[in-house]
């Protein structure tokens, strides 16, 4: 029995092996491909449900297969996985590609009586229209071959991209004496001692993996240490990189990338791909984002040179630091805040263990949205995951709603970031008219718990790790919580993607809501509470260094769109983004820093002229979070009438009408700038 092709509710994570993928796509492709010919023969009805019956069904159990094969190769890649992978990946490429550019299917969607839809269908049927557009279906002869032939290629080359960053990471190591460890947080030297003894090597081992590399970098007193893994961190997957990770560059990858997206925006009748990667998205033009994201840098450049004058000040009086380097900023931020705010990072993170801060996570969500999240059963890809139901009281008991696979930790393997991606939509299946409901996984690249006198502890979480998880919970609530019955708009399916942000950065502001805080906290060792006194420190400091973060977030998003509307693709991009670091940056890095052969998000993320979302997004979920305060009582406890109009208008709608429509819905009027700059310390 191939566990692929089980008819289990779940992917049978802990079976399925590389040697199982052809045989089941093979299968899967050739049922898709037959429905796709039984729906587009002239006799069959255009009738939306019975399409969906004969041909989504199909497609439906082929993206479920794909995406447990995909996601495994993204948390547990081997080098027979990703062999596996990559042979199927073409053939996948162009089913999905020719299926959204088949004409006799587009005529049979266009020949559907609108007035016989219920208004997710409409919406649904409204989508579809334009992916045709969009997938080339308009397109003939040549140019509809030569659109095919992009896609498999793109597929490729950005899957190439993911496994260069991810190789030319996991392939660098650095072995650091112990008195290079000075200042390192204790549990990060237990976890490197331990990963050294492993190999029978002397040292430390260091990492370019997030739970190492970042805490080396704020609390390292060595600034040569500091600077050793800054320059492995920022040329990875460059030709800047060491000879012998040299094979993994990616600047050519890139290059092929920005062409054939260029290439597809052409035929497609757009300017540039900036342009078409718009079409479905909320903001109109590349010239209003251009303009947004220019407007905010204006606002937040004060409060960023500020940031910088205040840095290089300490630096001198304190650290003996006159010219601080690239690599010694985060350093002289992190004393700077310990200085000024009198507590340190490390200090925060002895009060959040993993399960304590899931149990305070859980808990807002249960009482704002009326939920109850527990432990449930399913087969899993690691023993570190876990999984979770998330049900609703009924006149008949416990209403399932979702469930979610949890993968909290960092290995060797796995991907950095986080993500949340849909293992499931919720659908009122047309071929068995039972509900199918949402699951999703939720993923994090936390460092594990170590052992202490012979016990291991639970993970440790940063704050920026607890807002992380936050983060992705609320994607998680936006794919899980949905009422929507059309598996084409219900949960985050059919949200446009620049406002797909919203209630993800909107759930971070409950990390700093002391009454949310509280209840999530236990010293790692003595149990207790984390002290008002110390959250107070830590809300003082909330918005340090914003002004940096911002513009940090802007000379991305700029980059991103400026590379996908005015750069020529053969050309050189450095010139390019050394020019927006002119205009927006007061920090710039070395001239041999590429991390942009490094920019996942927009080169194997979706993110790809897209990346302004997360600044797009947060001045909705600003301005939404805006409604909690305002309508908080005088605790600050947030209302509940508030959550479960919030829950209604944006969560449960999910993509069944224009995000505009659902935000309007939740507060009365179209979204405003000041919550946003309020949030950062950076009102007028």
């Amino acid at each position: 029995m191939n566990p692929l092709l089980s008819t289990a509710t779940l992917p049978l994570f802990d079976q399925i092996r590389p040697e199982h993928v052809a045989g089941a796509i093979e299968t899967l492709l050739t049922n898709a491909n037959q429905a796709l010919e039984t729906v587009t023969t002239a006799d069959f009805p255009a009738q939306w449900e019975a399409i969906a019956r004969a041909l989504d069904v199909a497609t439906e159990k082929l993206g479920i297969t794909w995406g447990a094969v995909s996601h495994l190769n993204s948390v547990a890649d081997t080098p027979e996985l990703r062999a596996a992978y990559n042979a199927a990946l073409p053939s996948v490429t162009e089913f999905w590609t020719r299926l959204g550019a088949d004409e006799r299917l587009f005529t049979k969607y266009k020949a559907i009586d609108v007035q016989t839809l219920n208004a997710e269908q409409r919406q649904a049927h409204t989508n579809a229209i334009r992916n045709f557009v969009l997938g080339g279906a308009e397109l003939g002869g040549a140019q509809r071959e030569r659109f095919a032939e992009i896609q498999e290629q793109q597929a490729a080359l950005s899957q190439k991209f993911s496994e260069n960053t991810l190789d030319a990471t996991d392939a660098y190591s650095y072995y650091a004496a112990s008195d290079e460890m000075a200042g390192v947080p204790d549990d990060v030297q237990q976890a490197a001692l331990s990963a050294a003894q492993a190999e029978a090597k002397d040292g430390y081992k260091l990492t370019l993996k997030a739970p190492c590399y970042l805490p080396v970098m704020q609390f390292a007193h060595s600034s040569a240490l500091r600077a050793t893994l800054y320059r492995a961190y920022v040329t990875r997957a460059s030709d800047q990189a060491d000879e012998a990770t040299q094979k993994f560059d990616n600047t050519q990858t890139m290059h092929s990338i920005l062409a054939l997206r260029q290439e597809e925006a052409t035929l497609l009748g757009y300017p540039s791909f900036g342009a078409l990667s718009l079409v479905p998205k909320m903001a109109s033009s590349p010239e209003v984002v251009i303009s947004f994201l220019r407007d905010l840098a204006r606002k937040a450049h004060p409060f960023a040179e500020k940031d910088l004058a205040d840095m290089k000040s300490f630096a001198q009086e304190n650290l003996g630091l006159a010219e601080p380097q690239p690599w010694d900023w985060p350093y002289v931020g992190e004393k700077l805040k310990e200085a000024r705010y009198a507590f340190s990072e490390q200090e925060v993170k002895q009060y959040f263990t993993l399960p304590k801060v899931l149990a305070g996570l859980f808990k807002i969500a249960e009482t704002l949205f009326d939920l109850s999240i527990s432990r449930d059963q399913a087969p899993v890809w690691n023993a570190n995951v876990e999984f979770y139901r998330i049900e609703r009281d009924s006149p008949t008991g416990k209403q399932l709603i979702g469930q979610f696979y949890l993968d909290p930790t960092a290995r060797s393997g796995k991907r950095g970031g986080a993500w949340m991606d849909d293992v499931r939509a919720r659908w009122l299946r047309p071929d068995t008219g039972i509900l199918q409901t949402p699951v999703a996984h939720l993923v994090c690249n936390f460092a594990d718990g170590v052992e202490v006198d012979g016990k291991k502890q639970p993970a440790l979480l940063s704050h920026d790790d607890v807002t992380t998880l936050f983060h992705e919970f609320g994607h998680g609530l936006h794919h899980l919580l949905t009422q929507v019955n059309e598996h084409d708009v219900s949960g985050i399916s059919g949200v446009e993607w620049d406002a797909v942000e919203l209630p993800s950065q909107f759930m971070e502001n409950f990390c700093w809501e002391w009454n949310v805080l509280r209840h999530m906290t236990a010293h790692v060792q003595s149990g207790v509470p984390i002290p008002r006194a110390l959250f107070d420190k830590m809300l003082a400091a909330r918005n340090f260094q914003s002004g940096l973060q911002t513009l940090r977030q802007i000379e991305f998003s700029l980059f991103d769109m400026l590379l996908h509307t005015s750069h020529a693709p053969g050309n050189d991009f450095m010139p390019l983004l050394r020019q927006i670091r002119a205009e927006v940056a007061v920090i710039h890095p070395p001239e041999w820093s590429r991390n942009a052969q490094t920019f996942s998000h927009i080169f194997a993320g979706g993110y790809a002229a897209g990346y302004y979302s997360y600044k797009w997004a947060e001045v909705l979920s600003a301005d939404a979070y805006a409604a909690f305060e305002e309508t908080a009582d005088p605790d600050g406890l947030p209302n509940l009438e508030t959550g479960r109009k919030y829950r209604e208008a944006i969560l449960e709608a999910g993509g069944s009408r224009p995000a505009m429509e659902s935000f309007k819905a939740f507060r009365g009027r179209e979204p405003t700038l000041d919550a946003l700059l309020r949030h950062h310390g950076m009102a007028p």
